[in-house]
């Protein structure tokens, strides 16, 4: 008896695995259409199958003649692939974080504005473009990544007592910095000369606009780093959801994954603001849509969080860029269009799961 249940709980398990793979597969498949097709819309269309066709040919180059003109190779090739690719590194960076915090702070609603790092990000930007105050070398991304890592030691020392941090004082302090950090922002771009006010409202509310080859190793090693890290500590993540005193009993040291978790969102968040400015509510709303479909596994919702964060991107971005043609509208505002409706459902979710 004891074998045939064994036997059936190992067959359920594979199949959840199974199960796993084939939605992170079809995550990737749908990144890879997404992008594809985001690549052809734009003032000068461009059909998917002259897209592919160039980017094959960038990829594996060749001696052969071609049927498309060097004006639509550079489109595609210099403009609009690097952009897309910038979504992509975005999106995915930004759902990692929300992803990452919302474990560790056993908080729903967390996402990278939550600590303050988005805002102290932020404030170094803008700090660096108006006053010129900036890290030697590294202008506006050195300020950024300065910002953020000013705003996570900050929110540590607030939030520490003795050697344990606690995270409802994490949360209270970051969301206190969050508002300081906005509020100094406000006032340097407010009393900026008048012909940087536009340029720096729309980097305040999320663009890639100035997307190029030449800027996506930051964000790509950002990436990369914080991927791997949430990877390695995915069971220590599986464990922080359960509570402090589980997780401790399970040999977690919650203290210790605090303060990792607030260094690498950190960074991921200020390489994110530093090439695309403030992007809001996909760090909260993409764990939460990947949780229904995968569930809270971190092993598969990681890849998952990170794949859906680049489609909704990538999906933003041609939205962005198109609906208001020849204008632009800010990625953050697109953003709050799908995440306000979001965090009010999910309001309404749990009030009414209370009630119950």
């Amino acid at each position: 008896m004891k074998m045939v249940e064994m036997d059936a709980t190992g067959d359920g398990f594979r199949r959840a695995v199974q199960l796993r793979r084939r939605v992170i597969v079809a995550g990737l498949a749908a990144l890879t259409l997404v992008s594809v097709t985001s690549v052809g819309i734009g003032p000068v269309g461009i059909d998917p199958l002259t897209t592919v066709q160039i980017l094959w040919a960038h990829l594996v180059p060749r001696t052969t003649s071609v049927s498309w003109s060097i004006v639509e190779d550079q489109i595609v090739w210099d403009f609009r692939v690097p952009r897309i690719l910038l979504a992509c590194l975005v999106g995915a960076a930004l759902a990692i974080v929300g992803t990452i915090l919302q474990a560790v702070i056993r908080n729903p609603l967390a996402d990278p504005y939550v600590l303050g790092a988005s805002s102290g990000a932020s404030l170094g930007a803008v700090g660096a473009m108006v006053l010129g105050v900036s890290v030697p070398g590294l202008l506006v991304t050195g300020s950024a990544f300065a910002g953020a890592a000013i705003a996570g030691s900050t929110v540590y020392l607030l939030a520490a007592r003795g050697r344990r941090l606690e995270p409802l004082r994490l949360v209270l302090a970051g969301v206190a910095l969050s508002y300081l950090f906005s509020a100094a922002t406000g006032w340097i771009t407010i009393t900026a000369e008048h012909g940087k006010l536009p340029g720096l409202m729309f980097f305040l509310l999320g663009s890639i606009s100035s997307a190029s080859w030449s800027l996506l190793g930051l964000p790509t090693l950002a990436l990369v780093a914080g991927f791997a890290y949430a990877m390695w500590r995915a069971d220590h993540l599986d464990a922080a959801m359960t509570g402090e005193e589980t997780a401790a009993s399970l040999g977690v040291d919650m203290t210790r994954l605090r303060v990792e978790t607030l260094v690498v969102t950190s960074v991921l968040t200020g390489s994110v603001v530093a090439v695309a400015g403030g992007i809001g509510f996909v760090g909260m709303v993409v764990p939460h849509v990947c949780r229904l479909i995968i569930g809270a596994g971190h092993r598969a919702l990681i890849p998952l969080s990170a794949v859906s964060g680049a489609v909704l991107l990538v999906l933003v971005d041609t939205i962005a860029r198109t609906a208001a043609s020849p204008r632009e509208i800010p990625l953050g505002v697109v953003t709050a269009l799908v995440g306000a409706p979001f965090f009010l459902w999910l309001l309404r979710r749990r009030t009414m799961g209370q009630e119950q």
